[in-house]
């Protein structure tokens, strides 16, 4: 059976994280530098998608250059040691309308681990110059501490600085030219 390759076009996508911090606000981050490719069957729609995404984790941006240049040291994610961050799927599985469950091993630092996203259909169009094009939302929830991403900082009180759940937040447009 042949298949469609797509590329991520990342003119018109976005990779954000959310996390807790002193427990009374979010701080919100993205990374900047991602590629991926998406693989579907051609007569099948996006049915068994394959989705390989990397990230660059030199591009993260928090709108603090301090809190940044932290986040690629060895107290966070390594980025010297580790510096990509990559997402390889097992299945793409239809729930609802246009409601999907995308599970697959992310691999942050020196630890991989099955995860299951929430995804949102947007939808799939041609634009001017004869290029298909689909979108997706992608969301999911990561405990830090399950991807060897550690801080040691705690309050005057040993309360955590910053939360141990990350919500990952993905804005997806694919491109396949035909």
């Amino acid at each position: 059976m042949s298949s469609k390759h797509w590329d991520i076009d990342p003119a018109h996508s976005e990779i954000q994280f959310k996390i807790r911090h002193l427990v009374i606000s979010n701080i919100t981050g993205s990374f900047n530098i991602f590629s991926g490719t998406m693989v579907t069957p051609v007569h099948d729609n996006f049915k068994n998608a394959e989705f390989e995404i990397n990230i660059d984790v030199y591009s993260i941006d928090t709108n603090n250059s301090e809190r940044d240049e932290h986040l690629k040291s060895e107290d966070f994610f390594d980025a010297d040691k580790y510096p990509e961050i990559k997402f390889r799927s097992a299945l793409f599985t239809h729930i609802d309308g246009d409601n999907y469950k995308l599970t697959g091993m992310l691999s942050v630092k020196d630890v991989t681990r099955e995860i299951t996203f929430d995804v949102l259909f947007g939808g799939q169009a041609k634009d001017g110059f004869g290029i298909s094009r689909a979108g997706f939302e992608i969301n999911g929830t990561i405990n830090r501490n399950d991807f060897n991403i550690h801080a040691e900082d705690v309050t005057e009180t040993g309360g955590l600085v910053i939360g141990e759940e990350i919500k990952l937040h993905a804005n997806i447009q694919f491109t396949h030219k035909e």
